[in-house]
């Protein structure tokens, strides 16, 4: 069964906040198989000053960050953990990535994240980037779940 989640329920499971939380809506979910969410691009992006002026780009570290965000999203979910019971994702690795298309002000990211393998705290995804149907950029992720002391 799919499940969506709007930006209240994705706080509750992400521990980033503005600037940082790349994430505005999640549009499909299968626990411990896959997540579709969507980041709007809009050219109030504190990057966009100084990347680079003039030719607004998003950077692609940044689609990269967004698809992790996602990453964690489908972790938190599918383990039935959240960020407020002192468990998190972290980034562990990025292999295979690519860039296929400039992502600009105005466009809307599709971000579809399939998990491929999960064994002792990892996790490991193949990820892909969208603007409609365009290729944006794609990459195999890995994430480590640590218990954290607030």
């Amino acid at each position: 069964m799919s499940e969506t989640m709007d930006i209240n329920d994705i706080v509750k499971y992400l521990p980033h906040r503005y600037p940082f939380l790349l994430v505005d809506r999640v549009v499909e979910l299968e626990l411990g198989k896959s997540i579709k969410a969507i980041k709007n691009v809009t050219i109030n992006e504190p990057f966009f000053q100084g990347h680079f002026p003039g030719y607004p780009v998003m950077p692609g570290v940044l689609i990269m960050e967004a698809l992790a965000q996602a990453a964690g999203v489908l972790s938190f979910k599918s383990e039935g953990r959240m960020p407020s019971d002192g468990t998190l994702y972290f980034f562990a690795g990025i292999d295979n990535a690519r860039f296929k298309r400039q992502v600009l002000p105005g466009d809307q990211l599709t971000l579809c994240v399939e998990m491929v393998a999960q064994k002792r705290g990892i996790y490991k995804y193949q990820a892909k980037a969208y603007v409609g149907d365009e290729l944006a950029a794609e990459a195999d992720l890995m994430c480590a779940e640590r218990k954290v002391n607030k």
